[in-house]
C-alpha cells in the first residue's frame, strides 16, 4: 500500500461507492486503490466502457473503439464491482443516502461508508422543447450522438442518405458553438472533407463575439486565420434557432433578426449546464443547508468547490477533484481526520486544431504556443492519464 501522509487507517475494510465513472470517477477509483487496495470499491454508470470524450473530435479519424476502456477491465484491475445503471441525484436523495448509508440500485441495496458522486454535468439546451427537437432531427448532431458512434460513420451515414434522397449538390456543414469541443470537431471534420474530397462548405456559428472567448485572446487569432485559410465562414453574434431541411435558422444577437443560410447538416456544441450543481465544502464533501453530508463527497464536472482551486469544466480539474476526494474519503475514514483543501489551478490546456496543428497555453495563461510546441503538450497530457487508466500515477498532487 503506498503511503498517503495524514492517513492512519482504523484497520476495518472500507465500503466506498462511486456513481459515475467519468474522468473524476476514475480518477477517484485508481486512488483509493492504490491507498487503500482492500477498500470494498463500487462503481456505478449505466455504461460498459469508460469512454475517453475529450477525444471524441478524433473518431473522424479514429474507430471509437480507441478511446473506449470496459469497466470490466477496470473491475479486474483495480478490483471493484460495477453495476450498470443510472442514479437521479438531487439534494434530498443526498440527505437520504446519509441517513441510510446505502443505495437503492434496481432492486439490489449498495452499502457505503462513504459515497463519491461524480455523475458529470448535462448537456446545455435553450429549453425542453429544443430537447425534443433535437432528439427528432436526423440533420442535427450533438455531441451525445458520438458516444456510440464515430464521427466517420456518422457523418458518411448522414450523406449516404443525402444521396439516397437524390441530394448530391454541394451545400454547407454548420458547426454550432465556438468553445474548445465546437474548434475540436470543426478542424476534424474540415480535415475528414478534405481527405474524402467532400464538396460541401463548413461554416461556424457562435453566439460570441469571437472563438474560444473564455481564453486568451491569442487563442481567437490564430484559430481564426487557420479558419481563413481553409475557407471556414464564420458568425460571430449569432444563435442557432433551427436547422431546416436544407438551411439554418439563425438569430443576430444584436438586432434580433432572423436570417437563414444554406445548411444540411448542423453539429451542435452549446456547452454543459451550470445549473443544480453540488456544491462542497473546500474538502469536496457535499454541503446541504450550510453543513457538510460527512461521508458524501463529489467531484466532477457535477460539483463546484468553494477554494482557490479550478472549477473549470475540463478533464483535468476533474481528475484532480476526483483525486482530492478520494484521499479525502480516506483521511475521514481514518483516526486523524485531516482534510486536504482543493487548492489546484490548472497548469495549461491545448486546444486541437486536427491532427497538425493545436494552440493552448502553457504555465501562465497568457504564454500562448501553437503547432508543434501544443500538440507535444497535448500528448503529454493524455499519455498522463492513459499511465492512470493502467493504474501508474503520475500526477504530482
Amino acid at each position: 500500500m503506498a503511503f498517503l501522509p495524514l492517513y492512519i487507517p482504523k484497520g476495518r475494510r472500507l465500503k466506498i461507492v462511486i456513481v459515475g465513472g467519468g474522468y473524476a470517477g476514475i480518477a477517484a477509483l485508481v486512488t483509493l486503490h492504490r491507498y487503500s487496495p482492500d477498500a470494498e470499491i463500487t462503481l456505478i454508470d449505466p455504461g460498459i466502457d469508460h469512454l475517453k470524450i475529450t477525444h471524441l473530435h478524433e473518431t473522424f479519424r479514429y474507430p471509437l473503439s480507441d478511446f473506449l476502456v470496459p469497466y470490466a477491465f477496470l473491475e479486474q484491475r483495480f478490483g471493484c464491482r460495477h453495476i450498470r445503471s443510472a442514479l437521479a441525484v438531487d439534494e434530498s436523495m443526498l440527505c437520504q443516502w446519509q441517513r441510510d448509508r446505502y443505495l437503492q440500485v434496481d432492486d439490489q441495496q449498495v452499502p457505503f461508508d462513504y459515497l463519491l458522486v461524480a455523475s458529470g454535468a448535462r448537456s446545455f439546451t435553450r429549453n425542453e422543447t429544443d430537447e425534443r427537437t433535437a432528439a427528432d432531427a436526423e440533420n442535427i448532431v450533438r455531441l451525445e450522438n458520438f458516444f456510440t458512434v464515430s464521427g466517420a460513420d456518422l457523418l458518411d451515414r448522414f450523406l449516404a442518405t443525402q444521396d439516397r434522397a437524390g441530394n448530391t449538390a454541394p451545400s454547407c456543414i454548420s458547426v454550432v458553438g465556438g468553445g474548445a469541443t465546437g474548434i475540436q470537431f470543426l478542424f476534424e471534420l474540415a480535415g475528414y472533407l478534405r481527405r474524402r474530397r467532400i464538396n460541401h462548405g463548413l461554416q461556424l456559428v457562435d453566439d460570441n463575439e469571437r472563438v474560444l472567448q473564455r481564453y486568451p485572446g491569442g487563442f481567437a487569432r490564430y484559430v481564426e486565420m487557420r479558419m481563413l485559410e481553409l475557407d471556414i465562414e464564420f458568425y460571430p453574434g449569432v444563435c442557432f434557432l433551427e436547422q431546416r431541411a436544407d438551411t439554418v435558422l439563425l438569430e443576430d444577437k444584436t438586432s434580433g433578426r432572423h436570417f437563414e443560410l444554406p445548411s444540411v447538416l448542423s453539429l451542435v456544441f452549446t456547452g454543459n449546464r451550470q445549473d443544480n450543481l453540488i456544491k462542497t465544502n473546500a474538502f469536496g464533501q457535499v454541503m446541504v443547508d450550510g453543513k457538510p453530508l460527512g461521508n458524501i463527497f463529489a467531484a466532477g464536472d457535477c460539483s463546484v468547490y468553494p477554494s482557490l482551486g479550478s472549477n473549470t469544466m475540463t478533464a483535468q480539474s476533474a481528475v484532480r477533484k476526483g483525486k482530492l476526494a478520494a484521499r479525502n474519503i480516506l483521511r475521514h475514514s481514518g483516526v486523524l481526520k485531516v482534510l486536504e483543501p482543493y487548492l489546484h489551478h490548472d497548469l495549461g490546456y491545448v486546444v486541437s486544431l486536427g491532427p497538425e496543428d493545436a494552440v493552448g497555453w502553457l504555465a501562465v495563461e497568457n504564454n500562448v504556443v501553437t503547432g508543434v510546441p501544443a500538440l507535444a503538450i497535448k500528448e503529454i497530457v493524455e499519455a498522463q492519464y492513459d499511465l492512470l487508466l493502467s493504474g501508474v500515477d503520475t500526477y504530482l498532487v
